[in-house]
This record gives structure tokens, C-alpha cells and sequence, in this order.
């Protein structure tokens, strides 16, 4: 089953006949129901402490299940159907393990990107987020989760990062082009974002 991002009534993580993800308030208003994952997010994203590598898939199930555990259910689990936003397919649920052990190793292979120069360590981090962006392991809440966890593989490599520049429509035509293998414009916002 294809979905798209936010249901289609057949969707098995929404109310039936609505684009409402189902939740633990009982929310069935799709637009309550995004600032209460908002505000329940940002509060439970004050309880995630930076732990040093390694980082893998298990890692960021943690902080999937730490944002949105009050909310959902599925928090912490890979989804288990199709998506897509817009033309851009992501992983199919069936090779979501397979796709993201595979870059997450590459990142352990790169040692985790310490001791890059700042240069090398943008180009390198701006493709990682590209590519594990595609894979797209939640139903709902990828954005969020990734953000905190290349928080904290930017921290241990010793930089500074501060997401305050970054426009919804720069980061989402960045990742739409990282789908192409187009890094440039992801490198261009880290390397705004990234300090020593």
C-alpha cells in the first residue's frame, strides 16, 4: 500500500475515512492534532541527553520514541507501509533496516566524520542527511528525529549547529534535490548551520 504523507483514508495509521493519524488524545483534527505534536515534541525533545557514537537505526528509534511516545502508538517502530511526498517515493517499509545499515555503517567506517576539516565534514554530513532522509523510517516525525540526531553526530565531531536560518521551503527543496544526488543545496544550509 502507497500513502501519501499524511493518509488517504485508507491508511491504517489514520482514522478511517480521514487523513487524522490515530493518537493517543484522540485528536481527529489534523490541524490540532499537528500543534499538539508540536508542542509534545519540543517539551519531550528537552528530555534527549547527546550520547557519544555509535549512531545507527536503534539510535534513532530512541529519539522517534522519546519526541513522540505521549502521542503515537507506533513511536519508535518503522512504519509499515509505502510513502511518498509529492513525486518523491521514499524506502519501501520491507528494506528499511537493509538501506539504513547500510549508510549508518558507511558512517561508522568514516569513523562518524571526527577529525574532518570543516569543508570535508559539510560535504560529508549534507550527503548523509540526503541519503538517510530517502529512507524515511517513521510514519510521521522523520524531520524532527533526524534533526536531533544530526545534532548529535555534528556535537561530537566538535562543531556548533543552529537550525534558526533555515527557511520550510530551503530545506524542503533541498532534501527533494538529495533525491537526485544533488547535495548542494543540503551542503549550502549546513554550511550556514555548522560553526567550529
Amino acid at each position: 500500500m502507497v500513502s501519501m504523507k499524511y493518509g488517504t483514508g485508507d491508511d491504517p495509521y489514520c482514522y478511517t475515512d480521514t487523513n487524522t493519524l490515530i493518537n493517543n488524545l484522540d485528536i481527529k483534527d489534523s490541524d490540532l492534532l499537528e500543534l499538539a505534536e508540536t508542542d509534545i515534541s519540543r517539551i519531550s525533545s528537552e528530555s534527549i541527553d547527546f550520547s557519544p557514537p555509535p549512531y545507527n537505526l536503534n539510535y534513532l528509534k530512541s529519539i522517534h520514541k522519546t519526541l513522540f511516545g505521549d502521542l503515537y502508538l507506533w513511536a519508535g517502530l518503522t512504519r509499515t507501509i509505502g510513502m511518498n511526498k509529492g513525486d518523491t517515493m521514499f524506502c519501501r517499509p520491507e528494506y528499511i533496516q537493509r538501506e539504513a545499515d547500510k549508510i549508518f555503517s558507511l558512517l561508522a567506517k568514516e569513523n562518524y566524520f571526527q577529525q574532518l576539516n570543516i569543508e570535508i565534514f559539510i560535504i560529508k554530513i549534507a550527503e548523509f542527511y540526503g541519503d538517510l532522509n530517502i529512507i524515511h523510517p517513521f510514519r510521521e516525525g522523520n524531520g524532527r528525529s533526524q534533526r536531533i540526531l544530526f545534532e548529535h553526530i555534528i556535537v561530537n565531531c566538535g562543531f556548533q549547529i543552529s537550525w534558526s536560518s533555515v527557511t520550510k521551503e530551503e530545506w524542503i527543496q533541498a532534501n527533494i534535490n538529495s533525491v537526485h544526488c544533488d547535495y548542494s543545496l543540503l551542503e549550502a544550509i549546513f554550511s550556514r548551520c555548522v560553526s567550529e
